[in-house]
């Protein structure tokens, strides 16, 4: 028995070419993408990776997203290949220029660094969103169309705007709590199949019935 899309098939649904799982795009070892994550974008879904930008393996840092996330067309998550050096007179990148200004080319230790970038599971991110270096974006969050995201996100909440500010949370505290520990996201797709109808229903006392 079928129990919803392969999660290895580029296209969940042939009949719409215009969204693809994600992780079956991805060609660098820096950039993990968890299963039924993906991107819709009519230009070109597969191209997820050209949306990915200044991320360089020198630099050690990863882009993490986590499973069932919704990403919209226009995303942009800028990596810590971006920064420039901000500990002296000028910020201009004089080295990248060459001809005799590559003296000037600072150490790794000069450059900010933010770390990882992670999106948890089960996120919703709308059209023409950026994501700065070294966000954390938690499991559940929605974030609003044309947003920059400049600092973490809480778990189950909204945010919007630029930069981001909180709009409202998703749910109250105990049901946050509770859906962080259930972590539907990790069931089997034979049981996330069979509780379909609770997961997607505006009822959400049905959730916390399932064992």
């Amino acid at each position: 028995m079928q129990y919803g899309p392969n999660p290895n098939d580029l296209y969940p649904n042939e009949t719409i070419k215009s969204v693809c799982f994600i992780k079956n795009t991805i060609t660098r070892p820096n950039i993990s993408v968890g299963d039924y994550s993906y991107y819709d974008d009519v230009n070109g879904a597969e191209k997820f990776e050209e949306h990915i930008t200044h991320h360089y393996e020198f630099l050690g840092d990863n882009l993490i997203i986590g499973k069932f996330c919704a990403i919209a067309k226009g995303i942009e998550f800028i990596m810590n290949g971006a920064n420039h050096r901000m500990n002296s007179v000028t910020t201009y990148p004089f080295n990248i220029m060459g001809n005799g200004w590559e003296k000037a080319t600072p150490s790794l230790e000069d450059l900010p660094f933010k770390g990882d970038t992670v999106v948890g599971n089960d996120v919703w991110i709308g059209q023409n969103v950026t994501v700065m270096p070294g966000v954390h974006i938690g499991d559940g969050a929605i974030i609003a169309a044309n947003s920059v995201v400049a600092k973490d996100v809480p778990a189950y909440h909204i945010v919007g705007g630029n930069p981001i500010r909180i709009i409202k949370k998703r749910f109250d505290d105990e049901l946050i709590d509770y859906l962080l520990k259930l972590k539907w996201w990790d069931w089997p797709p034979e049981k996330i199949f069979s509780n379909l109808e609770i997961l997607c229903s505006s009822d959400l006392n049905k959730i916390k019935t399932i064992n």
